[in-house]
Formats: C-alpha cells, sequence, structure tokens
C-alpha cells in the first residue's frame, strides 16, 4: 500500500463520495480516481452508486463513466491492512 492509498484510506472509515475525497485528500481529481482503481483491485475499498446504500461491484471497463458519482468505503481488509500498517 503506498502512502497516497494510506491516506485515502484514512477518509473511509465512513461513506464518502468522491468530490469529499478530492477535498480531504487535496488530490487531483485524475490521480484520486487512478488511486481508488488500485485499491478496488485489491479488495480495500467498496464502491457505491447511484447512492451510498448500493454497493456496486467494481468493473474496470465502466469505472471511468461513473467515478465522480460514486460513494466509497473502505473494506474489512482495507481497515485491517490500514490499522496493521
Amino acid at each position: 500500500m503506498t502512502d497516497t492509498e494510506f491516506d485515502i484510506l484514512d477518509e473511509l472509515y465512513f461513506v464518502c463520495s468522491f468530490s469529499d475525497l478530492v477535498t480531504k485528500t487535496r488530490l487531483a481529481p485524475a490521480e484520486l480516481e487512478r488511486n481508488l482503481r488500485n485499491l478496488l483491485a485489491q479488495d480495500l475499498i467498496r464502491s457505491f452508486w447511484p447512492d451510498p446504500d448500493t454497493e456496486l461491484a467494481y468493473e474496470e471497463s465502466s469505472f471511468g463513466a461513473i467515478v465522480r458519482d460514486s460513494f466509497f468505503l473502505a473494506s474489512k481488509e482495507g481497515l485491517l491492512q490500514h490499522n496493521t500498517r
């Protein structure tokens, strides 16, 4: 896990929107999207769309179209890795 991914997980103890993550992490949207893709691929976070209550399985091909309207939350594995680092 990179330092940037660690910082993103720091914000995902509760469901958080993409726009809130941009503000809280101060990452450029493209950089945040790239890191979210990495975290999703590692099963360290979960994505929700179109609302914070509807979990959506990560699909690399469609993620770019919905990422900025999505919500995110650390997975159990993500929390474990975040807390043991």
